[in-house]
């Protein structure tokens, strides 16, 4: 064979082999690309998976493996994390891997710290027995709270020795897995002091109420007597002006809250004798603490209370949540018949 064809041998050898190696590295991008963007399979909906402090992400990959996860290498899922500058940097957090989520997506989401952000919601009107059994059910938060009395909670939100009742503010708040009820009230405790902060900062110049923590205990009062919005104002002023006129306020939220958690639904005429600070209808002014947690709404109606002459006040009975105002007690009387006409009327429409 001549120097020549043996030349030409060669050059044609190392073409294939360059052939090849062309041809192999188009099939191995291919199937990079394709496990990069392509949806993982074995995901049920709902499936999270939870990056600890420490994790790699072989450690990570083990955790989507046991979650069903068989798509890629580990080779293949370094390559695309350091492609990503999401090697190394993978953030502490749960994440959701709902079906569709592909490689990428779920590593951008770990390396931006995109993780699942859970809802707690405070109530308006709940009182803290309310809101404590709530939080004891919520998951994934974590209980930290459920062997302190109510002292001892207080002291752990940074507010010895404070009531706790209608100290937190009824909102509902973001938390990851991992965060506990502890850090749940510490927000709603702050937001709270901001917002009554805000209500006493723009309260009329006239206001009757001398504190803060007063603004606090009508707000409450306001909160338990009506759920509608419009009427707020209406029912902030009624107290209002009970209280500049030195009248009892005489309203059966207080009362309720005075009985505890031994309320049946009824207030009878013992209830309404008995010797306690929240008993308005006997008591003068105001009780001593909040009965429940108020909204913003409640504090700035107290904040500004609507004008009027109004005294009395009674439910219209028909179910809308809706209450009748009266300046005199003759008016407020035929309002009560009235009340009772439409509750009868309603409960006989529920009879049929």
């Amino acid at each position: 064979m001549s120097r020549r064809s043996s030349g030409r041998i060669s050059a044609g050898f190392l073409l294939l082999l360059l052939l090849i190696a062309a041809g192999a590295g188009f099939w191995l991008w291919q199937r990079y690309t394709g496990f990069a963007d392509a949806p993982m399979s074995g995901l049920a909906p709902g499936e999270t998976v939870m990056v600890e402090r420490g994790d790699s992400l072989p450690i990570v990959v083990r955790k989507l493996r046991d979650a069903g996860v068989r798509e890629g290498d580990l080779l293949e899922w370094r390559a695309l994390a350091k492609q990503l500058g999401a090697a190394g940097k993978l953030q502490v957090g749960e994440y959701a891997i709902e079906p569709g989520t592909s490689p990428r997506e779920l590593l951008v989401a770990m390396r931006e710290g995109r993780v699942i952000r859970h809802r707690f919601t405070i109530v308006e009107g709940w009182n803290i027995r309310e809101l404590r059994a709530a939080l004891a059910k919520a998951k994934p938060l974590t209980l930290e709270t459920g062997k302190l009395d109510n002292a001892a909670l207080m002291k752990a939100v940074g507010a010895p020795g404070q009531h706790p009742e209608g100290r937190f503010l009824p909102e509902t708040y973001l938390y990851t897995r991992g965060d506990s009820d502890l850090d749940v009230l510490k927000r709603a405790h702050a937001a709270m002091d901001k917002a009554l902060d805000a209500a006493w900062q723009q309260r009329s110049a006239d206001n009757v109420l001398k504190t803060p923590d007063e603004m606090l205990v009508l707000a409450s009062i306001v909160e338990k007597e009506t759920g509608i919005a419009s009427e707020r104002p209406q029912i902030a002023g009624l107290f209002s002006r009970r209280l500049k006129l030195g009248m009892r306020l005489e309203t059966d939220p207080t009362v309720i809250y005075g009985i505890g958690s031994t309320y049946d639904g009824n207030i009878r005429k013992s209830d309404l004798r008995a010797d306690n600070p929240y008993n308005t209808y006997l008591i003068a002014g105001l009780p001593p603490t909040p009965i429940a947690m108020p909204g913003i709404g409640a504090l700035e109606a107290v904040a500004k209370p609507a004008d009027g002459d109004a005294l009395f006040f009674v439910a219209v009975g028909d179910g809308s949540g809706r209450h009748l105002f009266a300046r005199t007690y003759a008016e407020h009387q035929a309002n009560v018949r009235a009340y009772l006409k439409n509750y009868r009327a309603a409960q006989s429409g529920k009879a049929q």
